[in-house]
């Protein structure tokens, strides 16, 4: 592959929301691992975990669970109870409607440990990285593959919900939640200018 066609595929890459009735065959979710996994990390310790939800009934339970905890902590900000059941409809018919939903997670499990709580926070901020860099990776195969996906941070306000559904260990932090499926709208979207953006010295 050029460079011309990478950056074709990075232009082309949009968050995609209403996916087909199809579903993904497992070599391909393989592809879209494997390329997740050769991203850069941070003192090449990979601290990405996945949980790939595969089946309706796993995707039900996630978006029902999330849901409840949604409408927990908009009711605590005083949301009018029908921008709470809108909220909630959205969500659970986002992670629902996906053909496969993977969640990124987080372990600190092989980074390095530091007794000062500054230092702490950098090597975990330098997991989180190497987390997001993993994802972005699939997002990128998962578009030269003819899917569409759509990045949420959703488990980032429930995380104890999300481990405590999936049954995922302790210590795996739940970071983002990448709904998969072959695209069923067309989205356009721009970038601002460049020029906007950098500054060169």
């Amino acid at each position: 592959m050029n460079s011309k066609t990478l950056l074709g595929i990075i232009q082309k890459r949009r968050s995609i929301r209403r996916y087909a009735d199809h579903p993904i065959p497992d070599e391909v979710l393989q592809r879209l691992l494997e390329a997740a996994r050769w991203a850069p990390s941070a003192h090449n310790r990979q601290p990405w975990r996945f949980a790939v939800l595969r089946s309706a009934e796993g995707r039900d339970a996630l978006a029902g669970a999330m849901g409840e905890r949604l409408a927990i902590d908009l009711r605590a900000d005083n949301v009018p109870e029908d921008v709470i059941a809108a909220d909630v409809t959205r969500s659970y018919r986002r992670i629902t409607g996906a053909a496969v939903v993977i969640i990124l997670c987080l372990s600190m499990a092989n980074m390095d440990r530091y007794p000062d709580e500054g230092r702490q926070r950098n090597e975990w901020m330098m997991a989180v990285q190497s987390v997001a860099m993993a994802g972005q990776n699939l997002l990128l195969m998962a578009a030269a593959s003819g899917l569409g996906t759509c990045w949420m941070c959703a488990p980032l306000f429930c995380p104890d919900v999300v481990r405590e559904v999936l049954e995922l260990d302790p210590d795996w932090e739940p970071q983002a939640l990448i709904t998969l499926g072959y695209p069923a709208e067309l989205r356009m979207k721009q970038r601002e200018p460049l020029e906007t953006r950098v500054v060169w010295r």
